[in-house]
């Protein structure tokens, strides 16, 4: 195992280090418990937004913090969920008398470690609403969850939501986006590597030379199938067929198109399969009114790749489109 760490025990504190030499102008870190937050929070009369996981998903979740997008997050250890009192903090450190929104990705420690959280901020007559995403298409049930894995869309609430947010909607109109943008969401993602934790030096899962895995989820966890490696047009239909088949989408559906590496993929190779998903909607009548193509939430080195769509309407648009002002996603601020 070849990786720039200092040691493994202290590599989420090492990386927090990291983010508060290069973004201490914009962001607080807190190493106790451990928290990113918004270097003006909490902005007063605003709904506050937290999300949270396992750390090894980078840039999601601290790289996301900031005007536009979220208030705080919460990283555990690597792929391992924060603790119920990590989110509490957080939900306090952002509450500025609107209301705080938990986005949460559906994994069972995360969901678990939420409601506590959720119910502890309640109990502190905080005002607490909870956006849970599950927009993979490849399994129901997984190593992690009971139900769909929440994956892709879950950068898009949280833009779209603090675009919101920042814009003065309630709490319950911020929920209501948040739910509406996963609801119209579904994403699938491939492997060409497993992934290796620096905690347990072994690859994730083993993959012959010649095989994909397809439908990963973003902890290494296996898909629908594997299969011999073909072209990225032969992967795209792949991963894109069961994508526009479940909402389903239908010909004139405006989307977002979300190419998302999963932390050592190539940019080249990202374009690669973005002009082939291009090509499906096109022949498909769906209308790409947005795109983002990036590593932007990743599963350590993993080469390999995942599909996301949204489908949109003028809200989505129009919070889609609005400045934002983070670490890893910055436009129009």
């Amino acid at each position: 195992m070849k990786k720039l760490i200092n040691s493994p025990e202290d590599v989420v504190r090492d990386a927090l280090r990291g983010m508060e030499a290069a973004h201490g102008d914009r962001l607080r870190i807190s190493y106790d418990p451990y928290m990113v937050v918004r270097k003006d929070a909490p902005v007063q009369g605003k709904v506050g937004i937290i999300s949270g996981g396992g750390s090894g998903h980078e840039p999601m979740h601290g790289g996301f913090v900031g005007p536009g997008m979220l208030d705080a997050a919460c990283p555990g250890e690597v792929f391992t969920s924060p603790t119920p009192d990590q989110m509490l903090e957080a939900t306090k450190a952002v509450n500025g008398g609107a209301g705080v929104l938990h986005v949460v990705k559906n994994y069972t420690g995360d969901v678990m470690n939420f409601d506590m959280a959720a119910d502890m901020g309640k109990g502190e007559d905080i005002e607490v609403e909870t956006v849970l995403t599950n927009d993979d298409v490849a399994v129901e049930d997984s190593l992690y969850t009971a139900g769909r894995r929440g994956v892709g869309v879950t950068v898009l609430v949280e833009k779209i939501c603090g675009a919101a947010a920042d814009d003065g909607k309630s709490l319950a109109e911020v929920a209501e986006l948040g739910r509406k943008v996963n609801a119209n969401g579904r994403s699938m993602g491939m492997a060409l590597t497993p992934c290796i934790t620096p905690g347990s030096g072994e690859p994730s899962f083993e993959l012959a030379e010649d095989e994909v895995e397809i439908g990963i989820g973003i902890h290494g966890e296996p898909g629908r199938f594997r299969e011999s490696i073909g072209p990225a047009s032969q992967i795209a239909e792949r991963l894109m067929t069961p994508i526009v088949e479940d909402l389903p989408f239908s010909s004139g559906d405006k989307v977002l198109a979300f190419v998302n590496g999963m932390g050592g993929t190539p940019l080249l190779e990202l374009y690669v399969v973005y002009a082939e998903v291009a090509k499906i909607a096109q022949e498909r009548g769906l209308q790409i009114e947005r795109n983002l193509v990036g590593n932007f939430i990743t599963s350590l080195e993993m080469q390999g790749c995942s599909i996301t769509l949204v489908k949109l309407d003028d809200d989505m648009t129009r919070y889609w489109d609005a400045p934002v002002n983070t670490p890893a996603l910055r436009w129009g601020a």
